[in-house]
């Protein structure tokens, strides 16, 4: 036998098989597999404990919301009502104006909240003075590690009607007196101002990040071909952060009825109730205040499943759409 045969069996002699030879994956056990990656799995360990203790284990309460619960009797012992807390909800009068606020806030949020940052990240992209730009990075920045009770006291100061700066110039400017903390109508624009002014920045790192992976040979060649900026934006930039704007978009939809408590609890008052109750708040109000546990966490576990099949469903629509989904 030559050299280059007994070469070719030794099984570490780097020969190809021969083109008829079936290629034969080695199976390794996964026992084998996760002890050759045991540091990884010792690494997941404290945040897969976070998420079943403060996650998944609390939702077994969420079975009171088929029960009419009394906290002395607890879980075995309060009478199973099924789903009478649900039909209780669809038929209650509060249903309807819940839902309607619940769902204009959220389309005033995806008409001008959910843009907000790819504008702004589009416009710091196009900034070439690094020092400009980072500056105003830091600056936008800022607003989102204020928490909502030192926005809404800010909120306060500039549009409370009888010493707000604001105010004062809005009626100075058209000789009228207003009430924006007040007057129902001035209720939602508020909140989309705060919104703006306090998650546009930080929303923008994300495409930020997106557009820092963009290859600059595509601006190269676009320019040699005589493109200017805004085509440059259309056809280059814009394709390129596409998959993250739809991820975003569909992450947005999965709390399409979730409004934020603190937020609409601070700048509500008796007068503006009316637009100002959404389903958070009306969950706190019914089953904090009047002690009604049960209904309230069916009103939570209906907002939740509401989440999960808008996720499931927006995924399918992206999928369909040719578009990279969560999953």
């Amino acid at each position: 036998m030559s050299a280059a045969a007994v070469d070719q069996l030794r099984p570490d002699s780097g020969a190809s098989p021969a083109p008829d030879e079936p290629i034969v994956p080695r199976k390794v056990s996964l026992a084998r597999r996760m002890y050759r990656f045991r540091w990884l799995y010792l690494m997941l360990i404290p945040g897969a404990a976070y998420f079943v203790i403060f996650k998944y284990a609390p939702m077994y309460g969420i079975t009171i919301a088929f029960q009419d619960y009394l906290p002395f009797l607890g879980f075995r012992g309060s009478p199973w009502v099924g789903f009478e807390h649900f039909q209780e909800l669809f038929a209650s009068p509060d249903f309807g104006r819940l839902m309607a606020n619940t769902l204009i806030l959220a389309l005033l949020h995806a008409v001008f909240a959910f843009p907000a940052p790819i504008i702004v990240a589009l416009l710091l992209n196009e900034v070439r003075l690094q020092v400009l730009k980072r500056s105003v990075q830091s600056l936008i920045y800022i607003p989102h590690f204020l928490s909502w009770t030192i926005v809404a006291s800010l909120t306060y100061l500039l549009f409370a009607m009888d010493t707000g700066a604001i105010t004062h110039l809005m009626n100075s400017i058209f000789g009228a007196n207003f009430d924006f903390l007040s007057d129902p109508h001035w209720f939602r624009p508020l909140i989309i101002l705060q919104t703006l002014w306090k998650s546009t920045g930080w929303g923008t790192i994300i495409y930020l990040a997106a557009l820092a992976g963009v290859d600059e040979n595509l601006y190269e060649a676009a320019r040699i071909d005589g493109a200017n900026r805004w085509k440059q934006t259309w056809h280059i930039t814009l394709p390129a952060i596409r998959s993250t704007v739809v991820i975003m978009a569909i992450l947005m939809t999965g709390n399409l009825l979730d409004s934020g408590f603190e937020q609409i609890y601070l700048m509500t008052n008796s007068l503006n109730r009316d637009v100002a109750d959404v389903f958070d708040t009306y969950v706190y109000y019914i089953g904090i205040t009047q002690g009604q546990y049960s209904y309230s966490t069916a009103v939570g576990l209906f907002k939740a499943v509401v989440g999960i099949i808008l996720i499931f469903g927006s995924n399918w629509l992206a999928r369909r759409l040719g578009q990279t989904g969560l999953f």
